[in-house]
């Protein structure tokens, strides 16, 4: 008896798992439904809307096998709300916002988006079969389908107007019961019900005067765009792979040809036809022809329209990245573009030219708030800048701190005689600091602007302003350096000025700083109103009804192609 009964559990829970399952498990929507009454059609879509939408719950989105939801979650949580009626046809016939959302669609480029994200050629395809078959006109299977497609995208435009592409979490992962979720339904009711389509969907985007400047001028690059696609080529490969070497070379063969820079052939390139093509490439460009494959000859190369277009949309999606109401007052710095710029409300004050990190010592990005400002501030050297830079030199000129006019500091703040240091047994760091005096000669120069940050950063004068003169000021070793500083003081003093309480009085005016850099005081300046910073990587802009690109000096932009968009 015990052994039947230790032997019948297991068959049991079988059993009711097998139940389970098959309650669970929804069918395979069908292919066909037609419905001859044109007043029962919307009635039986319904029906299929929901039964198609089980299926595509349980089989991550699939509805049949060439057509997927990008976002079942979602759309199963707005038809959920909605009785599983269907909101883009009626009786059999389009509603007008269905057209006016296939037509957003397949002007995508304008807003910065791509028509295949969209399903575009799935859903003018039915539109097509509903208005030139009769039979399938009549087809509740291919009305659901559309219906859910027509939302799928819909929800998807106002998420990447919205939210963007450049996050770490996708839209279809997310609980729909948070506010990402909720804002994104409730946008699309909005829009269901709303006489201005456009409209209504650009309330999702960015009221930031940079981006409606950028996006603005897209018409203008896409109306004159070149639209061919080319061989994307991803460098550096992986070394030490010669499988991966052998496909690079492949693609970059591809890319040669499709330029006209190689003759069509099967085979690979000897050296020397690949040296002449690079070559023929670069005189092209007008740059040296050294037939090298370097980064910069594969940026070049990389460099077409279809990727400046990639440029423009990452921007975009940058821009929704920032909060969605902008400070009053605010710092701005875009690396690439090498400025700052302050902001008050909707208008510049003022733009200023700046220098920032090298590549290999790069500045961060960041928002912080201005704390406070430094008057001939001493400035003490990073641990990356000492084991880098100064103790190789240490190593064998112990007076070589002394040459250059900085000087070594203990934890007390006691000098400490780099004679006296055995410098050689030190190999990373060193457990001194070293310093350099305020002065005229200071790498800080005569102000800084310190933050909270964990980079150890701040903006600051510098001692090398010739180098303002630069067009490419991608120099320092991580600080942002700013040529026209006194604007930017002299804006925080009257900002604390004008927000000071009646009878207060302040512990500095412009008038106080320009008397303490006028006799050299080292003065700490603490910032009463905070000024919020942005140091920010915008790699286009719009300017004037056209569209500036920056050069890519961090490789940020590249960074993101590769990693949102399909490397062909």
């Amino acid at each position: 008896m015990k052994k039947f009964l230790f032997l019948s559990i297991p068959l049991f829970l079988i059993f009711l798992v097998s139940i389970l399952f098959s309650c669970n498990n929804a069918p395979k929507p069908a292919e066909e439904v037609i419905v001859e009454n044109p007043d029962k059609l919307d009635e039986q879509t319904s029906k299929e809307i929901h039964q198609i939408l089980e299926y595509a719950m349980q089989n991550k989105g699939k509805v049949d096998d060439s057509t997927f939801l990008q976002l079942p979650i979602l759309v199963n949580s707005f038809y959920k709300t909605n009785s599983y009626k269907n909101v883009w046809c009626k009786n059999g016939t389009w509603q007008p916002i269905a057209d006016s959302l296939l037509l957003f669609i397949q002007n995508a480029a304008l807003h910065g988006l791509f028509s295949k994200d969209y399903n575009i050629e799935k859903l003018l395809l039915i539109q097509k079969k509903l208005a030139t078959d009769s039979i399938q006109n009549k087809n509740a299977i291919l009305w659901s389908k559309a219906d859910l497609l027509m939302t799928d995208a819909s929800i998807l435009v106002i998420n990447h107007l919205k939210y963007g592409r450049l996050l770490s979490d996708t839209i279809a992962a997310i609980d729909i019961e948070s506010v990402k979720g909720n804002f994104l339904i409730s946008h699309l009711k909005s829009l269901l019900v709303s006489t201005a389509f456009n409209l209504t969907l650009s309330k999702a985007e960015p009221a930031i005067k940079g981006y409606w400047e950028l996006k603005n001028a897209i018409k203008k690059f896409v109306d004159s765009m070149d639209t061919r696609k080319y061989t994307y080529l991803v460098y550096p490969f992986k070394k030490n792979n010669p499988k991966d070497s052998i496909l690079f070379i492949n693609k970059f063969q591809k890319r040669l040809i499709e330029s006209n820079f190689i003759e069509v052939t099967d085979e690979l390139p000897d050296s020397l036809k690949l040296v002449a093509a690079i070559k023929k490439f670069q005189r092209k460009q007008g740059v040296k022809q050294d037939g090298l494959i370097t980064a910069k000859l594969i940026s070049a190369i990389n460099t077409n329209d279809v990727e400046r277009f990639k440029r423009i949309a990452i921007t975009l999606d940058r821009y929704k990245l920032l909060p969605d109401t902008m400070p009053e007052n605010y710092v701005w710095v875009n690396l690439p573009a090498f400025y700052l710029q302050l902001w008050n409300h909707d208008t510049v004050v003022f733009i200023s030219k700046i220098i920032c990190g090298k590549p290999e010592t790069r500045t961060p990005l960041l928002y912080s708030n201005i704390t406070n400002m430094v008057t001939y501030p001493t400035w003490t050297v990073p641990s990356s800048i000492i084991e880098k830079q100064y103790l190789p030199k240490l190593h064998t000129n112990p007076n070589y701190l002394s040459k250059i006019g900085l000087k070594l500091v203990n934890n007390r703040g006691d000098f400490v005689d780099p004679l006296k240091v055995k410098w050689s047994k030190y190999k990373k760091g060193i457990p001194f600091q070293i310093v350099q005096n305020s002065g005229d000669d200071n790498a800080l120069g005569v102000i800084k602007f310190n933050f909270k940050n964990p980079y150890s950063v701040y903006l600051h004068d510098t001692n090398q302003r010739y180098l303002f003169k630069n067009s490419s000021r991608a120099l320092s070793h991580g600080c942002v350096r700013v040529q026209d500083w006194d604007k930017l003081a002299f804006f925080i003093a009257k900002n604390d000025s004008l927000h000071a309480e009646v009878g207060e009085t302040l512990q500095y005016t412009t008038d106080s700083i320009k008397r303490w850099i006028a006799v050299k005081k080292h003065k700490w300046i603490g910032v009463r109103n905070q000024i919020p910073l942005f140091i920010t990587y915008f790699g286009c802009e719009g300017k004037d009804g056209s569209i500036k690109f920056y050069k890519d000096i961090y490789v940020e932009d590249k960074l993101m192609r590769e990693k949102y968009f399909t490397v062909n």
